[in-house]
Parts: structure tokens; C-alpha cells; sequence
């Protein structure tokens, strides 16, 4: 995914990318190595009074990372998270009517394939 991104970064597009790895291990490379917190994580430490700039970190070429995180072991599904984070980033003003969202999902056959 990473190198994805950093293909269309060098292409001259704007990109987001939202993790949906409860290691964070999908945004890692971006952020140089470092680990981010995820929106989850942040939601439940912090309460529902958190900013668009708590969640959402710079990384490579200008891409924008955020993290959604998993819920806590045991309850509830992955996919809360990635729901959780976009609809987030919506709110905040993020994600404008004129962006293209496309969504890619990984495959081990063929890599990365665009999901309509």
C-alpha cells in the first residue's frame, strides 16, 4: 500500500490514507517508522472532544494518515474502526464533495486491487 501511495504521491495526487491495521502497521512506513495513535484509541482516552489535528498526521510527500484502530479485544468488530475514522474525518471537514475516494484492498494473488 505504501509504495502505492507513494507512486501517486510522485504523480501529483493528494492522498489519505486510512489504516485499518489495529498494529498501525499500515501508515508506519509513511510516518518514517513511527507508529501514530489510532481514532479509537484516541476516542476512548480522550473522550468525544477531540480535533481533526489529534487524528490526522503529515507524512510522505504530503499524504494525510489516519489510523482507525480495532475496538477493544473481545467486543465488537474491526470494521467499527474504519467506519468510525471516515465518518470522523467527514465531520471535520476532511473529505469534501469533489474528493474521489477509492478503495483498494489487498489481494495475494494480483496485490492491490481497486474495490467499486
Amino acid at each position: 500500500t505504501q509504495n502505492t501511495v507513494a507512486g501517486l504521491v510522485e504523480l501529483g495526487r493528494k492522498i489519505m490514507v486510512v489504516g485499518c491495521d489495529p498494529k498501525a502497521a499500515s501508515t508506519r512506513l509513511l510516518l518514517g517508522g513511527l507508529s501514530q495513535k489510532s481514532v479509537l484509541d484516541t476516542l476512548r482516552e480522550e473522550g468525544e472532544d477531540v480535533e481533526l489535528e489529534d487524528i490526522r498526521k503529515g507524512g510522505y510527500g504530503g499524504t494525510w494518515r489516519v489510523e482507525s484502530g480495532g475496538p477493544e479485544p473481545g467486543v465488537g468488530c474491526a470494521g467499527r474502526g474504519v467506519i468510525t475514522a471516515i465518518n470522523f474525518c467527514e465531520e471535520e471537514g476532511d473529505l469534501h464533495r469533489r474528493s474521489r475516494l477509492r478503495f483498494l484492498r489487498r489481494s495475494q494473488r494480483r496485490g492491490l486491487r481497486r474495490l467499486r
